[in-house]
């Protein structure tokens, strides 16, 4: 039995695993350094501290170069977790964050990059060290710019619970914001109830006023059962972002995007599945029934749980709860790849 109702939670991450949120930046640890670095191909490498404001800065532009260089076979853009990996950075003269170092082809004696820290300064002295001819790739942006002419379809839709920041162009906070912001959006783009939007406030004065917006960055949510809007007063790191949308929504993202350990649990189904593993034959088709019901009157992203649900209680009726045992030690070698 134990077995039996492991699969169903175990069936359930396997099944919603989506994408991720793309990291190009090759991470390296006191393990991995020297396997990857100084080998046959040029590094760049960023030695950063969590917690450094000026490393979060970089971010944004040092992801959109290792993008750009993700298919260049004789670069590699890499970073270390200098409160992870202290031997490291000890052992280069790391004494600030972020610092930037250029490891030849073959070579573990680096040089420091001196130059700006903006994507296009430094793929322009990767391409000259690395001897390579590479452009910046666009970077995609997930974050739904609002207009008047779109505002009441996107915000006001009772399908959707979104978060608004009303901006303004001139705003150092706002430009602080943007790019942690557009890594909120990209957290939740696949969660197809969930939209991450801004609105220029100073371009579109009227809209700000009818939200009360008297001060910039202005973070409103609007979520399926309150257009009105609500302040979102929160913190303005990543990890507040996805918190906040987490408990709003009921979604289960980490920072990465990825699903977290509660995707896809609904409380009610997951009784009405013990109940059908414990059911006799005469009964399990009364229980699928009543789980069935029960999924299909879920809305927004534990929707979609309520189908795999439903499924899932089929395969284990038609098929057996040696089914289930089977189904489990398979996720789990898929899973353990």
């Amino acid at each position: 039995m134990a077995k039996s109702q492991i699969w169903f939670g175990l069936a359930l991450v396997a099944l919603l695993v989506v994408s991720a949120v793309a990291d190009d930046v090759v991470v390296l640890t006191e393990d991995s350094f020297e396997k990857e670095v100084g080998k046959d191909k040029g590094a760049l490498v960023e030695f950063y501290a969590p917690w450094c404001g000026h490393c979060k800065k970089l971010a944004p532009e040092y992801e959109k170069l290792a993008a750009s260089f993700k298919k260049a076979k004789s670069v590699l853009i890499a970073k270390v977790d200098c409160d992870e990996h202290k031997t490291v950075c000890t052992k280069y003269d790391v004494s600030g964050y972020p610092t930037i170092k250029w490891f030849p082809k073959g070579s573990l004696e680096p040089q420091k990059y001196e130059g700006a820290r903006n994507a296009e300064a430094l793929a322009e002295f990767v391409n000259k060290e690395g001897g390579t001819n590479v452009k910046l790739a666009a970077v995609p942006q997930n974050v739904v710019v609002l207009t008047p002419d779109n505002f009441d379809e996107i915000v006001l839709d009772q399908n959707k619970d979104v978060l608004v920041e009303f901006y303004a162009p001139w705003c150092g906070h706002c430009k602080s914001l943007a790019p942690v912001y557009e890594k909120v959006a990209t957290v939740f783009k696949q969660e197809e109830g969930v939209v991450i939007a801004n609105l220029d406030a100073d371009a579109h004065k009227s809209l700000g006023e009818k939200y009360g917006v008297s001060g910039f960055p202005t973070l409103k949510f609007f979520p399926k059962d309150n257009k009105a809007g609500q302040d979102y007063d929160g913190g303005r790191d990543l990890d507040d972002f996805v918190s906040f949308i987490n408990e709003k929504v009921g979604t289960s993202r980490d920072s990465k995007g990825q699903l977290t350990s509660k995707a896809g649990v609904v409380e009610s189904l997951d009784a009405l599945v013990k109940e059908l593993v414990a059911a006799s034959e005469d009964e399990k088709k009364a229980v699928l029934s009543r789980i069935e019901e029960e999924a299909s009157n879920l809305k927004g992203s534990t929707a979609r749980y309520g189908k795999l649900y439903s499924s899932l209680a089929k395969k284990y009726i038609e098929k057996g709860s040696g089914y289930a045992t089977k189904e489990a030690e398979r996720l789990g070698r898929v899973l353990s790849k």
